[in-house]
């Protein structure tokens, strides 16, 4: 259903000066770039805790890198988040349990790496499949933004990848996104062998720099990754890896069952547009002038070009808001255990359309919280895409939760009775 999507490209925006970014090093046969630095958020406010930092001012986390090998290819990967507790507390990353359930009805969601280790990333690793990164990314916008003219993913899933695995002869399964293939030096720039949110791959101190989104969650402000979707214009507009065997991951409307692999989010067609006003050095949050959307994504931003240190002005009207900033419904660190249980890297996306009554009112400005959300769809003031009830596309995105900028989300995830999600 958003296959046929689009955006609309605004010419004018903030750019940071050039002299405040530096080009890194890049050895033949390896890397050690790293991009620059700026106001870091603190260590106390990140969910991923592995995270050597996450930087505020280039919007960019800094994870450890992992090496492993797909079809004889050297692969890069990292780790955001395990269906086991103990293993997340071990590795610093989120706890899934509903990862656990990624292979039910889907063989093809997550694939087996033969390790050297029993866990994952302290030992060799043969994946069975990795993406391809050779593929040129574009995205044309329409007449009104969105839908897109056209469009094209920058990387692709080749056969029998997935970011979902488990290690041979073990049930746990990890969120390890493949995000670099081959020996470098790196392309970072045009990412032509690196996911499009690599700004810097070091493989001497094995870190990579990767972009995050700033979103929301039970009304607070938080950073989260993305690294895959199952639908090829999602994929694009999201900068991330298009693998379309997850569409079949159990199962669509998961949000709030124990036994789906999938939790909630939320996005809006028709929502307003425009980036925050003066954001502060922490970049933009809830602030005046800020929105959301897949408008907002492509009237708001610079959907065309790549993200790299190369580029200022992208990273730059990020940091002011111009992602898609996506509510989460629930975040790991919820209060109720029932909440923390429902979290998922893999998100099952409801897309919102704001009805005439509710744009004539201006009620489609910023939403944070996933219970206003369902709120308003039970009024009939959200509804699906066609008029239909808000519910899932069967769009799914993979997007580990990061950190929170401000206070952290406590929920709680509140059904409400006639509304899905």
């Amino acid at each position: 259903m958003l296959r046929n999507a689009g955006f609309a490209l605004v010419a004018a925006v903030a750019v940071l000066s050039g002299s405040m970014f530096v080009a890194s090093a890049q050895d033949e046969g390896g890397s050690t770039a790293r991009a620059p630095t700026g106001l870091t958020l603190e260590k106390g406010k990140q969910a991923i805790t592995s995270a050597e930092r996450v930087d505020l001012t280039r919007d960019f986390a800094t994870l450890p890198l992992h090496k492993g090998t797909a079809g004889g290819e050297t692969v890069w990967f990292v780790i955001t988040d395990v269906s086991d507790p103990l293993l997340a507390r071990k590795l610093g990353v989120n706890h899934s349990p509903k990862l656990s359930n990624i292979s039910r009805d889907c063989p093809a969601c997550s694939q087996t790496v033969k390790s050297s280790d029993p866990v994952l990333g302290e030992g060799s690793a043969e994946f069975e499949g990795a993406p391809d990164f050779s593929p040129t990314r574009t995205l044309v916008p329409g007449p009104s933004g969105f839908p897109a003219q056209s469009f094209s993913p920058g990387a692709i899933g080749g056969p029998n990848y997935s970011p979902f695995v488990t290690v041979e002869g073990s049930g746990i399964v990890y969120n390890a996104p493949i995000v670099a293939t081959g020996e470098g030096p790196f392309d970072v720039t045009t990412h032509s062998d690196t996911h499009d949110r690599a700004l810097a791959i070091d493989t001497e101190n094995m870190t990579v720099d990767l972009l995050f989104v700033r979103g929301f969650a039970n009304g607070q402000p938080i950073l989260y990754l993305s690294f895959e979707s199952s639908d090829a214009f999602t994929a694009d507009l999201e900068r991330s890896t298009f693998v379309p065997a997850l569409i079949d991951a159990p199962f669509a409307n998961g949000g709030g069952e124990p036994e789906s692999a999938r939790a909630s989010i939320f996005t809006f067609v028709n929502a307003k547009s425009g980036l925050e006003d003066n954001p502060p050095a922490r970049g933009a949050a809830a602030g005046k002038g800020r929105n959301q959307g897949l408008t907002h994504a492509m009237t708001a931003g610079l959907p065309g070009l790549d993200a790299a240190v190369a580029n200022p002005e992208v990273l730059e009207v990020f940091r002011s808001g111009a992602d898609v900033s996506n509510i989460f419904d629930i975040f790991p660190t919820n209060v109720r255990a029932v909440d923390r249980e429902e979290y998922s890297p893999l998100w099952d996306l409801q897309v919102g359309v704001y009805s005439p009554d509710a744009v004539a009112k201006g009620l489609n400005g910023l939403k944070t919280d996933a219970n206003v959300v369902r709120s308003l769809a039970a009024r009939g003031l959200i509804t699906g895409p066609g008029e239909q009830p808000l519910g899932s596309a069967n769009v799914l995105i993979n997007c580990p939760a990061l950190g929170f900028l401000e206070s952290p989300p406590e929920g709680p995830r509140t059904a409400v009775p006639g509304v899905t999600p």
